[in-house]
């Protein structure tokens, strides 16, 4: 028999999913979610992994649930570790103890991991504290999901009369009963209430008015499910402490063309600067094995006096061959070494090695010219790069007669297909800026899309001068980082955003 998890997957912000909640979805054999979770987190599933989408949101279940609850017995049975995950937490308004009940009488085992919930994180994302010692000492969460036909089965003059602030879930088509309700119950016209639209993620919107006069203002804003509906004096203080619409990125949205397994830090740093971003790698690099010319290279290593290294990827595959013949980074004590850019440098010392030479202009012509100068008579270098990598390097060495040897050990591959979606977000201008760290990014960007796009309704955020010419060689609309580093991007793009 297996086991069961459920998994509340928060409200939208894919970092307010908890440490166990993503520890879960990484060892699950099937994972079976609803529709509101974000993509970034259903990106967390296991390649291998069964994914069985039940469709499941607001007023809109395509598989009903008394089915979602044999599925997750069939699978339990089958002897796998099944996670079902659900936006929000489980047991609040998200019927996560009606799939307990068959697991329990079929005897299946099951961990429940509660998620953050949008009652509370929605209202902390539009500056709204849900309790404060001059304003309310109680909150209380209800559903203002009406019955069939309409009608809401509250107690309006208890909530009324409780004088907490009020959280409703899954009441947008049903506010302007309950704010009715509650002036019937003999709430004032005038306390405030707001609600939020997609709270807590970069397209949210909030409409703060008060109970007299939301309902019209929310129609004109043209609100929309998901929201959140909040109602209390606290709803007062959400100008005063609104941080999210004020992060420097709000309302940004940014592709992120780097590998996978490289654009976590730049994603990251968005996303704290409040961008919506778009995860969309064009390129993924791929080691060279068999490869027996750096087999030799390393089996001789002692004749080398410099290393050279021209990207992360570089480094993360020369770890990954001295592993496989049985060395390591104590192999390479005798030799100097020389890299590209400061992402390079900063990947080199997570392996305890520091560059000893980084040029100053982070390309491969400086590269050379500085190793020109520092490369003494009798002196040999080796050059791990990739497959095909800037000709620049080998041959202004080679004019210097600089002795070297040139050792291909990744190639990079381009994103496979042309994307329609993308390509269609582009013509909709719904993507503000593209961010390239690298001229194969920018190449493998325009190789994803169908011939003919239009590539200057969004700009281009490179790197770096080599990346900027091939940007504009694509032509696009380019803006250029001062410096080859994330950070140095992230300052670009703020000033350029702000502009």
């Amino acid at each position: 028999m297996g086991h069961v998890t459920l998994v509340g997957a928060g409200p939208g912000d894919p970092g307010l999913l908890t440490v166990k909640g993503r520890q879960a979805i990484l060892d699950a054999d099937v994972v079976v979610y609803d529709r509101l979770v974000g993509p970034e987190i259903l990106a967390l599933m296991p390649p291998k992994a069964e994914c069985i989408d039940v469709g499941k949101r607001s007023c809109h279940h395509p598989v009903p649930q008394w089915r979602i609850n044999e599925i997750l017995l069939e699978k339990a049975k089958e002897g796998k570790r099944v996670v079902r995950l659900k936006g929000g937490d489980c047991f609040l308004f998200g019927r996560g103890g009606e799939e307990l009940e068959l697991l329990a009488e079929n005897g299946v085992d099951f961990t429940v991991i509660p998620g953050v919930t949008s009652a509370l994180a929605v209202p902390a994302y539009a500056g709204i504290p849900v309790t404060h010692r001059a304003f309310a000492s109680s909150v209380h969460i209800i559903t203002g999901h009406a019955k069939a036909g309409g009608e809401l089965d509250l107690d309006f003059d208890a909530l009324v009369r409780h004088k907490g602030t009020l959280v409703f879930l899954m009441g947008v088509s049903s506010a302007p009963m309950i704010l009715a309700g509650l002036q019937q119950a003999g709430m004032s016209a005038d306390m405030p209430a707001a609600m939020v639209e997609r709270g807590t993620l970069p397209g949210q919107c909030k409409v703060v008015a008060t109970v007299g006069t939301l309902a019209q203002a929310m129609q004109e804003a043209g609100i929309s499910s998901p929201a959140v509906l909040i109602v209390g004096a606290v709803c007062a203080l959400s100008d005063a402490f609104d941080w999210y619409d004020k992060l420097p990125l709000h309302g940004a949205t940014v592709a992120v063309t780097r590998p996978r397994q490289r654009a976590g830090t730049l994603t990251h740093r968005l996303r704290e600067l409040g961008a919506d971003v778009i995860s969309y790698p064009c390129i993924e690099t791929e080691t060279i094995w068999p490869n027996m010319p750096v087999v030799e290279a390393l089996a001789a290593i002692e004749q080398y006096h410099w290393l050279v290294l021209t990207s992360p990827a570089g480094v993360e595959v020369l770890v990954q061959l001295l592993r496989a013949a049985d060395m390591d980074m104590r192999s390479l004590a005798h030799m100097k070494v020389a890299v590209i850019g400061a992402g390079t440098a900063k990947k080199l010392e997570e392996h305890g090695l520091r560059a000893d030479y980084i040029p100053a202009v982070y390309d491969s012509a400086h590269l050379a010219e500085g190793l020109i100068r520092l490369v003494q008579e009798g002196e040999r270098v080796l050059m791990l790069r990739a497959e095909i990598g800037a000709p620049e390097l080998p041959e202004l060495l080679a004019q210097a007669c600089v002795s070297f040897d040139d050792v291909p050990v990744y190639r990079t591959l381009y994103r496979s297909g042309r994307s329609e979606e993308m390509a269609q977000l582009l013509a909709d201008g719904a993507i503000d800026y593209v961010t390239f760290t690298s001229a194969s990014t920018v190449h493998g960007f325009v190789n994803s899309l169908p011939e003919g796009t239009e590539l200057t309704g969004f700009l281009a955020l490179c790197i770096g001068p080599s990346t900027e010419k091939a940007a504009k060689a694509a032509g696009m609309r380019t803006i250029t980082a001062a410096h080859a580093t994330i950070e140095a991007m992230l300052t670009t793009l703020q000033e350029e955003y702000h502009r």
